[in-house]
């Protein structure tokens, strides 16, 4: 007889393997920190194998929200399988960033990307893109790690009776302290041996639901979900609609390149690689592995909500809204059901490595770029300055996660992709501006073009979705007619972010017969 986890591992048994798990992981930072130099902190003296870099770039890029959110997406009838036209839409992003940024990155001998919007327009240029990078690393870290925590929270550590910014503060704690000393160099290994781990619970949580919804054969897995109510993959039947395929496709190509080439915390691992070719083939080879992984994780969802359906588990409610949180059935469904002890063990191995191989990454990236970005200083800047700023950041990560903790109701995943929507558009503009036009910016006004376009984004948005304008409770007009149309910008929203942002540069821009960026800030 399957006996729930729950009942059977006790608060000792929990914090033994979360102590066990991290012990692996300083084990690994002690290893490849011994002879670090402070200057291998952030490129790991670019000798990262690419194809560890590659696998280790696959549990970064997915998270816990891919983890436990995706599987839940699958249980709309208006979702699906529709995930996957945005994944279609990262792979041609992926291309582009290989094929398009990535040479530049790699020419100009970047360790911070954003380095190369002083070098093309100039000092305050920099610093607005390295702001919006922390905006949006800070914020996209703080979803994911929040999501990980809550499940952490509900199924585990309520029952040992820590509150949850406890929890919060010892997680940190933990990717702290084996984040701080190898830096890029260490973040390479760990986030491979998370990958694997969450890629073993994806895996094996997958087999044994195949064996008890008793599918005989991975044919049968393949006609069994594509018969199911969960499998429709492609949705053009309403263009208003925010899941229509052009949207969520073009969207996910510029939330690719945003959330990827133009995050430190991506291209940081790329340009560990040794030369541009082992790097664009680490990037192909992860967008492949990428669109794989992903559907089956979206397969995986349709196993849950099918196996659910057959031993009549209901869907988790959120604590404060009681709405339905289908982030949580996968949760629900591993450690409440009667699973058996091991699905439960992998499962909290998989969610665990889900959650730190994002959040350490991330936690190494907004130190770089402080380090450098503002700081000013690269190889020069002192290991004492470096921990400060690390614990310091560490400390915004903390206070975000809480925050976000009390104003965040909606799945992770639309959440991510939402927020990106406002923080990486005017970095995607900022990027092609200078990559496809000659014209020199007046630096005094890229800051209020910067702030304006997200700020008319959201009006927008708001406007075209409910048929009127309201700040906080207050109404400021509204259009009947708009209202009836109901039209959602969905995933296009980084679109038209990047589109107005790029229209004001235009306006604030003048001919020039030089790349070189301008040395005043007139």
């Amino acid at each position: 007889m399957h006996i729930c986890i729950a009942h059977l591992l006790n608060s000792s048994s929990i914090l033994f393997i979360l102590a066990s798990y991290f012990i692996v992981l300083v084990l690994i930072s002690w290893l490849t920190s011994r002879r670090a130099e402070n200057k291998d902190y952030y490129l790991g003296n670019k000798k990262s194998p690419w194809f560890v870099v590659a696998f280790g770039m696959i549990g970064a890029s997915l998270s816990g929200i891919t983890f436990i959110s995706i599987p839940g997406w699958v249980g709309s009838s208006a979702k699906q399988f529709g995930y996957m036209q945005m994944v279609l839409g990262y792979l041609v992003g992926y291309v582009i960033i290989a094929y398009v940024l990535m040479p530049l990155y790699y020419r100009m001998n970047l360790t911070s990307i954003y380095t190369y919007l002083r070098k093309r327009f100039g000092v305050n240029t920099h610093k607005i893109g390295a702001v919006f990078f922390l905006l949006s690393r800070i914020t996209g870290a703080s979803i994911r790690l929040l999501l990980v925590a809550n499940v952490l929270q509900r199924f585990v550590f309520d029952d040992l009776n820590l509150p949850f910014e406890l929890t919060v503060l010892i997680s940190i704690g933990l990717i702290w302290l084996y984040t701080f000393r190898g830096g890029i160099k260490t973040i390479i290994w760990t986030d491979t041996l998370q990958t694997l781990f969450m890629l073993l619970s994806l895996g094996f949580t997958f087999w044994y639901l195949h064996g008890e919804l008793s599918i005989e054969h991975t044919q049968g897995i393949i006609s069994t979900i594509k018969d199911s109510e969960y499998s429709q993959i492609f949705f053009f039947d309403n263009w208003k609609g925010g899941n229509h395929f052009v949207k969520m496709f073009f969207g996910g190509i510029f939330i690719a390149i945003g959330m990827t080439g133009l995050d430190q915390d991506m291209m940081q691992k790329n340009l560990s690689c040794k030369n541009i070719k082992a790097a664009q083939s680490n990037m192909m080879t992860f967008s492949v592995l990428l669109v794989i992984i992903n559907l089956i994780f979206l397969s995986l969802g349709a196993l849950l909500y099918m196996y659910a359906s057959q031993k009549n588990i209901a869907m988790p409610l959120d604590e404060i809204t009681g709405n339905p949180r289908t982030d949580l059935l996968f949760p629900q469904i591993a450690l409440r059901s009667g699973m058996p002890i091991w699905v439960g063990i992998l499962f909290l191995l998989g969610l665990i490595a889900a959650a730190y191989s994002s959040a350490d990454s991330a936690l190494t990236s907004l130190t770089t770029s402080v380090c450098i970005d503002f700081l000013e200083e690269k190889e020069e800047v002192s290991k004492k300055k470096r921990m400060l700023v690390h614990l310091i950041m560490s400390g915004v990560l903390l206070i975000t996660v809480i925050i976000f903790k009390h104003t965040l109701q909606d799945a992770a995943i639309w959440q991510l992709i939402t927020l990106a929507g406002y923080t990486y558009g005017p970095l995607i503009a900022l990027f092609f501006f200078g990559i496809l036009t000659k014209r020199s910016l007046n630096q005094k006004w890229v800051i209020s073009v910067c702030i304006l376009a997200p700020v008319l984004t959201f009006f927008i948005n708001q406007f075209v979705s409910s048929g009127s304008l309201t700040i906080g409770t207050a109404e400021l007009f509204s259009v009947s007619a708009v209202k009836e149309f109901g039209f959602s910008f969905g995933a296009t929203l980084i679109i038209l972010n990047s589109c107005l942002t790029f229209a004001g540069l235009f306006l604030i821009s003048q001919k020039t017969n030089s790349l070189e960026p301008e040395v005043t800030n007139k």
